[in-house]
Protein backbone atom coordinates (compact mmCIF):
# COMPACT_ATOMS: atom_id res chain seq x y z
CA UNK A 1 0.00 0.00 0.00
CA UNK A 2 1.02 3.65 -0.89
CA UNK A 3 2.36 5.42 2.27
CA UNK A 4 0.04 8.63 3.43
CA UNK A 5 -0.16 10.67 6.28
CA UNK A 6 -2.53 11.36 8.36
CA UNK A 7 -5.24 13.86 7.52
CA UNK A 8 -3.92 17.45 7.44
CA UNK A 9 -6.30 20.40 7.90
CA UNK A 10 -7.84 21.47 4.26
CA UNK A 11 -7.11 24.59 2.95
CA UNK A 12 -10.19 27.39 4.22
CA UNK A 13 -12.82 27.25 1.46
CA UNK A 14 -12.71 30.35 -0.58
CA UNK A 15 -16.17 32.68 -0.99
CA UNK A 16 -19.46 32.22 0.59
CA UNK A 17 -21.07 29.11 -1.07
CA UNK A 18 -18.82 27.62 1.22
CA UNK A 19 -20.86 28.21 4.01
CA UNK A 20 -23.77 26.53 2.87
CA UNK A 21 -23.32 22.77 3.02
CA UNK A 22 -21.95 23.57 6.82
CA UNK A 23 -25.29 25.98 7.33
CA UNK A 24 -27.77 23.53 6.34
CA UNK A 25 -26.13 20.85 8.15
CA UNK A 26 -26.41 23.42 11.42
CA UNK A 27 -29.88 23.33 10.48
CA UNK A 28 -30.76 20.07 10.17
CA UNK A 29 -28.52 19.28 13.67
CA UNK A 30 -30.31 21.78 15.39
CA UNK A 31 -33.73 20.17 13.84
CA UNK A 32 -33.09 17.08 15.27
CA UNK A 33 -31.96 18.34 18.83
CA UNK A 34 -35.74 20.34 18.73
CA UNK A 35 -37.14 16.77 18.51
CA UNK A 36 -35.43 15.22 21.27
CA UNK A 37 -35.90 18.21 23.33
CA UNK A 38 -39.48 18.36 22.30
CA UNK A 39 -39.45 14.28 23.79
CA UNK A 40 -37.92 15.38 27.00
CA UNK A 41 -40.80 18.18 27.29
CA UNK A 42 -43.52 15.50 26.59
CA UNK A 43 -42.25 13.01 29.32
CA UNK A 44 -41.68 16.35 31.25
CA UNK A 45 -45.37 17.58 30.78
CA UNK A 46 -46.91 14.20 31.43
CA UNK A 47 -44.57 13.97 34.70
CA UNK A 48 -46.08 17.54 35.95
CA UNK A 49 -50.28 16.00 34.41
CA UNK A 50 -49.72 13.04 37.44
CA UNK A 51 -48.11 15.62 39.66
CA UNK A 52 -50.90 17.85 39.52
CA UNK A 53 -53.77 14.95 39.94
CA UNK A 54 -51.80 13.65 43.15
CA UNK A 55 -51.53 17.47 44.53
CA UNK A 56 -55.18 17.78 43.80
CA UNK A 57 -56.29 14.14 45.43
CA UNK A 58 -54.13 14.95 48.40
CA UNK A 59 -55.35 18.69 48.67
CA UNK A 60 -59.14 17.46 48.26
CA UNK A 61 -58.66 14.53 51.06
CA UNK A 62 -57.04 17.06 53.22
CA UNK A 63 -59.73 19.56 53.23
CA UNK A 64 -62.56 16.83 53.75
CA UNK A 65 -60.86 15.48 56.78
CA UNK A 66 -60.78 19.00 57.95
CA UNK A 67 -63.92 19.60 56.64
CA UNK A 68 -65.34 16.69 58.91
CA UNK A 69 -63.86 17.56 61.89
CA UNK A 70 -64.94 20.97 61.77
CA UNK A 71 -68.55 19.67 61.31
CA UNK A 72 -68.18 16.79 64.56
CA UNK A 73 -67.23 19.70 66.62
CA UNK A 74 -69.38 21.98 65.17
CA UNK A 75 -72.44 19.37 66.23
CA UNK A 76 -71.58 18.62 69.63
CA UNK A 77 -70.95 22.35 70.75
CA UNK A 78 -74.96 22.78 69.05
CA UNK A 79 -75.92 19.49 70.86
CA UNK A 80 -74.52 20.36 73.86
CA UNK A 81 -76.39 23.92 73.44
CA UNK A 82 -79.83 21.88 73.01
CA UNK A 83 -79.29 20.19 76.08
CA UNK A 84 -78.85 22.55 78.04
CA UNK A 85 -81.77 25.16 76.30
CA UNK A 86 -83.84 21.75 77.00
CA UNK A 87 -83.02 22.01 80.18
CA UNK A 88 -83.77 25.86 81.10
CA UNK A 89 -86.99 25.89 79.68
CA UNK A 90 -87.68 22.58 81.25
CA UNK A 91 -86.49 24.70 84.64
CA UNK A 92 -88.41 27.65 83.62
CA UNK A 93 -91.39 25.80 83.29
CA UNK A 94 -91.46 24.62 87.16
CA UNK A 95 -89.63 27.62 88.57
CA UNK A 96 -92.13 30.20 90.15
CA UNK A 97 -92.34 34.34 90.37
CA UNK A 98 -88.33 35.83 90.19
CA UNK A 99 -86.99 32.22 89.47
CA UNK A 100 -89.38 32.08 86.91
CA UNK A 101 -88.37 34.87 85.03
CA UNK A 102 -84.45 34.13 85.71
CA UNK A 103 -84.55 30.64 84.33
CA UNK A 104 -86.57 31.92 81.15
CA UNK A 105 -83.93 34.87 80.54
CA UNK A 106 -81.10 32.13 80.80
CA UNK A 107 -83.30 29.65 78.27
CA UNK A 108 -83.43 32.68 75.96
CA UNK A 109 -80.53 33.21 76.15
CA UNK A 110 -79.36 30.28 75.23
CA UNK A 111 -81.26 29.89 72.36
CA UNK A 112 -79.79 33.15 70.85
CA UNK A 113 -76.20 31.17 71.41
CA UNK A 114 -77.81 28.11 69.42
CA UNK A 115 -78.89 30.12 66.45
CA UNK A 116 -75.54 31.85 66.27
CA UNK A 117 -73.54 28.43 66.50
CA UNK A 118 -75.97 27.13 64.22
CA UNK A 119 -75.33 30.30 61.51
CA UNK A 120 -71.46 29.73 62.53
CA UNK A 121 -71.59 26.03 61.44
CA UNK A 122 -73.26 27.14 58.00
CA UNK A 123 -71.12 29.63 57.51
CA UNK A 124 -68.05 27.12 57.97
CA UNK A 125 -69.20 24.76 55.96
CA UNK A 126 -69.90 26.85 53.05
CA UNK A 127 -66.18 28.34 52.99
CA UNK A 128 -65.05 24.74 53.00
CA UNK A 129 -67.35 23.88 50.07
CA UNK A 130 -66.66 26.89 48.28
CA UNK A 131 -62.70 26.50 49.19
CA UNK A 132 -62.97 22.69 47.34
CA UNK A 133 -64.72 24.77 44.64
CA UNK A 134 -61.93 26.89 44.20
CA UNK A 135 -59.15 24.32 44.35
CA UNK A 136 -60.80 21.82 42.32
CA UNK A 137 -61.51 24.90 39.77
CA UNK A 138 -57.87 26.17 39.79
CA UNK A 139 -56.31 22.72 39.46
CA UNK A 140 -58.86 22.02 36.70
CA UNK A 141 -57.32 25.19 34.91
CA UNK A 142 -53.74 23.78 35.25
CA UNK A 143 -54.37 20.95 33.94
CA UNK A 144 -56.23 22.36 31.37
CA UNK A 145 -53.04 24.45 30.55
CA UNK A 146 -50.92 21.12 30.50
CA UNK A 147 -53.52 19.11 28.23
CA UNK A 148 -52.65 21.89 25.42
CA UNK A 149 -49.13 21.75 25.93
CA UNK A 150 -49.00 18.29 25.92
CA UNK A 151 -51.09 18.97 22.47
CA UNK A 152 -48.95 21.93 21.40
CA UNK A 153 -45.54 19.28 22.07
CA UNK A 154 -46.76 16.57 19.95
CA UNK A 155 -48.00 18.49 17.15
CA UNK A 156 -44.15 20.03 17.16
CA UNK A 157 -42.76 15.98 17.55
CA UNK A 158 -45.28 15.38 14.91
CA UNK A 159 -44.01 18.17 12.40
CA UNK A 160 -40.07 17.57 13.17
CA UNK A 161 -40.94 13.62 12.44
CA UNK A 162 -42.28 14.36 9.28
CA UNK A 163 -40.17 16.92 7.89
CA UNK A 164 -37.31 14.63 8.28
CA UNK A 165 -39.17 11.57 6.37
CA UNK A 166 -40.00 14.28 3.64
CA UNK A 167 -36.10 14.99 3.62
CA UNK A 168 -35.74 10.86 3.50
CA UNK A 169 -38.07 10.41 0.76
CA UNK A 170 -36.57 13.13 -1.75
CA UNK A 171 -33.39 11.12 -1.28
CA UNK A 172 -32.63 9.15 -4.35
CA UNK A 173 -30.73 5.79 -5.92
CA UNK A 174 -28.60 5.71 -8.80
CA UNK A 175 -26.37 3.43 -10.94
CA UNK A 176 -22.78 3.92 -9.31
CA UNK A 177 -19.70 3.90 -11.41
CA UNK A 178 -19.15 0.80 -11.09
CA UNK A 179 -22.75 -0.38 -12.59
CA UNK A 180 -23.88 -1.45 -9.10
CA UNK A 181 -27.15 0.24 -7.19
CA UNK A 182 -26.66 2.82 -4.74
CA UNK A 183 -27.55 3.70 -1.46
CA UNK A 184 -29.16 6.70 -0.75
CA UNK A 185 -28.32 9.83 -2.54
CA UNK A 186 -27.84 12.69 -0.35
CA UNK A 187 -27.18 16.49 -2.25
CA UNK A 188 -26.75 18.83 0.46
CA UNK A 189 -26.39 19.21 4.14
CA UNK A 190 -29.68 18.76 5.52
CA UNK A 191 -29.98 15.37 3.41
CA UNK A 192 -26.76 14.43 4.62
CA UNK A 193 -28.02 14.61 8.19
CA UNK A 194 -30.88 13.11 7.16
CA UNK A 195 -28.73 9.65 5.94
CA UNK A 196 -27.05 9.82 9.35
CA UNK A 197 -30.53 9.65 11.02
CA UNK A 198 -32.14 6.70 8.93
CA UNK A 199 -28.39 4.88 10.28
CA UNK A 200 -28.20 2.40 6.99
CA UNK A 201 -24.82 2.98 6.52
CA UNK A 202 -22.01 4.85 8.43
CA UNK A 203 -21.51 8.65 6.92
CA UNK A 204 -18.17 10.33 7.28
CA UNK A 205 -18.55 13.95 5.90
CA UNK A 206 -15.80 15.58 4.51
CA UNK A 207 -13.72 18.46 2.84
CA UNK A 208 -10.81 17.20 0.88
CA UNK A 209 -7.94 19.87 -0.27
CA UNK A 210 -5.36 19.25 -2.52
CA UNK A 211 -1.90 17.67 -0.65
CA UNK A 212 1.16 15.82 -1.38
CA UNK A 213 -0.56 12.33 0.26
CA UNK A 214 -3.14 10.86 1.00
CA UNK A 215 -5.54 12.02 3.77
CA UNK A 216 -7.46 9.31 5.98
CA UNK A 217 -11.39 9.74 5.75
CA UNK A 218 -12.94 6.44 8.00
CA UNK A 219 -11.04 3.44 7.02
CA UNK A 220 -9.80 4.39 3.40
CA UNK A 221 -7.87 7.63 2.39
CA UNK A 222 -8.42 9.70 -0.52
CA UNK A 223 -5.99 11.94 -2.40
CA UNK A 224 -7.59 14.85 -4.67
CA UNK A 225 -5.60 15.30 -7.64
CA UNK A 226 -7.47 18.08 -9.68
CA UNK A 227 -10.59 20.38 -9.94
CA UNK A 228 -12.88 21.66 -12.67
CA UNK A 229 -15.37 23.76 -11.16
CA UNK A 230 -16.70 25.14 -14.05
CA UNK A 231 -17.62 21.49 -15.11
CA UNK A 232 -18.15 20.30 -11.48
CA UNK A 233 -15.53 17.72 -12.17
CA UNK A 234 -12.73 16.37 -9.89
CA UNK A 235 -10.21 13.08 -10.10
CA UNK A 236 -9.03 11.65 -6.59
CA UNK A 237 -6.99 8.67 -6.34
CA UNK A 238 -8.38 6.14 -3.54
CA UNK A 239 -6.12 3.94 -1.32
CA UNK A 240 -7.96 1.01 0.25
CA UNK A 241 -6.54 -3.08 0.77
CA UNK A 242 -2.91 -2.24 0.15
CA UNK A 243 -4.18 -0.44 -3.27
CA UNK A 244 -4.50 2.88 -4.89
CA UNK A 245 -7.19 3.34 -7.73
CA UNK A 246 -7.69 6.76 -9.57
CA UNK A 247 -11.00 8.03 -9.81
CA UNK A 248 -11.04 10.40 -12.98
CA UNK A 249 -13.13 12.94 -14.04
CA UNK A 250 -15.90 12.56 -11.60
CA UNK A 251 -19.49 14.59 -11.11
CA UNK A 252 -21.09 15.98 -8.22
CA UNK A 253 -23.48 14.27 -6.55
CA UNK A 254 -22.41 11.26 -8.49
CA UNK A 255 -21.88 7.63 -6.40
CA UNK A 256 -17.99 7.04 -7.03
CA UNK A 257 -18.19 3.48 -5.94
CA UNK A 258 -15.31 0.86 -5.15
CA UNK A 259 -14.87 -2.53 -3.15
CA UNK A 260 -13.45 -3.26 0.28
CA UNK A 261 -12.42 -7.02 1.20
CA UNK A 262 -13.97 -6.78 4.65
CA UNK A 263 -17.40 -5.29 3.22
CA UNK A 264 -18.23 -8.61 1.19
CA UNK A 265 -19.53 -7.19 -1.89
CA UNK A 266 -20.98 -4.11 -0.43
CA UNK A 267 -19.73 -1.21 -2.03
CA UNK A 268 -17.94 1.78 -0.15
CA UNK A 269 -19.52 5.05 -2.08
CA UNK A 270 -18.30 8.56 -2.20
CA UNK A 271 -20.59 11.65 -2.94
CA UNK A 272 -18.98 14.79 -3.90
CA UNK A 273 -21.75 17.64 -3.09
CA UNK A 274 -19.64 20.64 -4.33
CA UNK A 275 -16.23 21.12 -6.43
CA UNK A 276 -14.51 24.51 -6.18
CA UNK A 277 -10.80 25.35 -7.08
CA UNK A 278 -8.13 22.40 -5.37
CA UNK A 279 -11.37 21.52 -2.67
CA UNK A 280 -14.17 19.38 -2.98
CA UNK A 281 -16.72 19.06 -0.15
CA UNK A 282 -19.21 16.11 0.29
CA UNK A 283 -18.77 12.67 2.01
CA UNK A 284 -18.13 8.47 2.29
CA UNK A 285 -20.66 6.03 2.91
CA UNK A 286 -19.83 2.72 4.09
CA UNK A 287 -21.63 -0.72 5.14
CA UNK A 288 -23.11 -0.52 8.43
CA UNK A 289 -21.81 -4.30 9.00
CA UNK A 290 -18.48 -5.32 7.37
CA UNK A 291 -16.96 -9.29 7.37
CA UNK A 292 -14.37 -9.90 10.01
Amino acid sequence: MSDYTPMAPPPPPSGGSGLKIPILFGAVIALLAANVYLFLQLDKVRTDVSKNREALATEIANLRETSSVTTQTSRRNLDTLRDELEAARRQASMAAGQAKVEAQKHADDLARRLEVEQKKAQQAVQGEISQVRETATATSSKLGEVSTEVGSVKSEVAATKGELEKTIADLKRVTGDLGMQSGLIATNGKEIAALKALGDRNIFEFTLGKTKAPQRIGDIAMQLKKTDPKKNKYTVDVVADDKKVEKKDKGVNEPVQFLVAKAQGRPYEIVVNEVKKDIIVGYLSTPKVVGR
